[in-house]
């Protein structure tokens, strides 16, 4: 889905100064939007903490929030009114138990709310900043519980938009120092637009930021660039046509060896496949399918050893795991292991049998590599090991299931995946 209505869109990047105070960031945010909204701007960059910054490790769980807390409908109540999307790009999300009680870690979350103030995209910070040197010691890992994957790019009205949370912007030793450069270099080895929003000030006796919100083009040349101005916005009018040029002119992507190594976020998809897919010589649906990323899909099976039986394989027909690319062997592990845990959430239980049968000695029926994934029952089997001998089309009685039975079950194990906790 595109959400594209303008070949330039105006964007803006913010800079503040967030404290304990709640109440009063939240009007800074609001300023900071109508702000960006009497420019025309219809994407609005918010700064890491946009929520709070807390003065130390028991004040900061205290005022943290899961993102269906009160803060979270506040600001999706501001993209509404003001019919701009927001990235919030870092909030202090809690980590709820199974009583819904907080937990001693948080979430670092950056949030992607669209103009009708729904939920669009979480990325939660991956890589903790744990350092501890005779000038300066901080262990973010004593609050903070790293995010467990990536997000792949997704379509926005500014284009197609990936997240971080910059491992420097918390820390002013090393932001202040390095801040542009880091952003510059992402811009150019990405051939992208950088959007880099900022804190600025004293937020407490302990803690500094240093300003500098930025806009980068592909080319690393900087296009706005707030300084330590104390509470104000930069908009600039991305030219997605510009973009086309410089890759041509830099034909990097061309030239990588996803053979050895790559950068997709394996294992993210779709759950609404397009097309349909050849499983060696026999053509698979796309209503069966119900997952698909950048190299494999998973798809449900024919004949079922036991309930939730499923095949996930690879787009490209290859026989064998050895005839694999490195890319492609990290994507089918990494779906593999997603539709494991989806099956097993859907199901209830908590074991599973993953196989592999590579080559016709090892059992293979299908010169296709694929993975079986089996939801296991206590009592399924008499002996356990029998769901081998069940795999094996010789020995077992399984019978072949219609395509109207395979598309149903399609369905459940989409909306399934669509609303399992990553």
């Amino acid at each position: 889905m595109s959400y594209r209505t303008k070949q330039k869109p105006l964007v803006a990047v913010t800079q503040m100064c967030t404290t304990i105070d709640k109440a009063a960031n939240m009007r800074q945010v609001e300023q900071l939007i109508e702000m960006a909204k009497a420019q025309s701007a219809e994407f609005v960059f918010l700064p890491e903490c946009c929520d709070f910054v807390g003065e130390n490790r028991k004040q900061t769980l205290e005022l943290s929030e899961p993102l269906t807390g009160p803060t979270m409908e506040q600001y999706q109540a501001l993209a509404k009114k003001h019919d701009v999307w927001l990235s919030l790009g870092g909030l202090h999300e809690s980590i709820l138990d199974q009583y819904e009680r907080k937990t001693d870690k948080i979430h670092n979350a950056h949030v992607i709310l669209n103009n009708r103030g729904e939920l669009v995209a979480v990325y939660r910070k991956l890589h903790l900043f744990d350092v501890d040197t005779p000038e300066f010691t901080f262990q973010e890992s004593k609050v903070v519980s790293g995010g467990q994957r990536l997000i792949a790019p997704f379509e926005t009205p500014i284009g197609k938009l990936a997240l971080q949370i910059c491992y420097d912007m918390r820390f002013p030793e090393t932001s202040k120092a390095h801040w542009e450069v880091l952003l510059r270099s992402r811009a150019i080895e990405t051939q992208c637009f950088v959007l880099a929003a900022a804190q600025v000030g004293h937020h407490n006796n302990k803690r500094q930021s240093w300003g500098h919100a930025l806009i980068v083009d592909p080319w690393g040349k900087i296009l706005a660039d707030l300084g330590e101005k104390k509470l104000d916005v930069a908009t600039v009018e991305i030219d997605l046509d510009s973009v086309e040029p410089i890759r041509s002119r830099m034909p990097c992507f061309k030239h990588r060896r996803d053979d050895l190594y790559s950068l997709a976020a394996y294992g993210e998809g779709t759950t609404e496949p397009q097309q349909d897919y050849m499983f060696a010589d026999n053509c698979i649906k796309k209503e069966t399918i119900f997952f698909e990323s950048p190299h494999s899909y998973a798809f449900t099976n024919i004949c079922c050893v036991v309930e939730g039986h499923v095949l996930v394989s690879t787009k490209r027909v290859v026989p064998r795991l050895k005839d694999l690319n490195t890319a492609e062997i990290s994507d089918l592990f990494t779906v593999t292991c997603r539709i494991q845990r989806m099956l097993e959430n859907f199901y209830k239980t908590s074991a599973s049998t993953v196989n592999v049968q590579d080559g016709p000695l090892a059992g293979q029926t299908v010169p296709h590599v694929h993975f079986h994934v089996m939801p296991r029952r206590l009592g399924d089997f008499e002996h356990n090991d029998q769901v081998y001998r069940m795999l094996d089309a010789t020995a077992s009685k399984k019978v072949e299931r219609t395509i109207e039975e395979r598309i149903k079950e399609a369905q459940s194990y989409r909306e399934a995946l669509r609303t399992m906790k990553q």
